[in-house]
């Protein structure tokens, strides 16, 4: 079995968030390389746990997405998202 953070059960909550938000956008992964100046290959293996995201690289997906970053962490811990005040 590999080793890995990106391979432990819990990154698969991950995986599939970083897919759903992308589905959700109606982006091809090639269409969401290009607006992260990235391959379809590098949004494959993010997708696919080949590859971890930074932080950084986790904001940029969501943003290209259409989703806030920290609603996004919400969804992945299991949680409501913020409401605007």
């Amino acid at each position: 079995m590999p080793t890995g953070a990106q391979h432990d059960r819990r990154y698969e909550r991950l995986k599939r968030l970083l897919r759903e938000m992308r589905d959700d956008a109606g982006l091809s992964q090639r269409a969401l390389g290009d607006l992260l100046d990235r391959p379809q290959s590098w949004v494959h293996n993010s997708e696919t746990g080949n590859r971890r995201l930074d932080m950084a690289e986790f904001c940029r997906w969501c943003l290209a997405c259409g989703v806030d970053p920290l609603d996004a962490t919400a969804r992945y811990l299991g949680r409501r998202p913020r409401k605007d005040t």
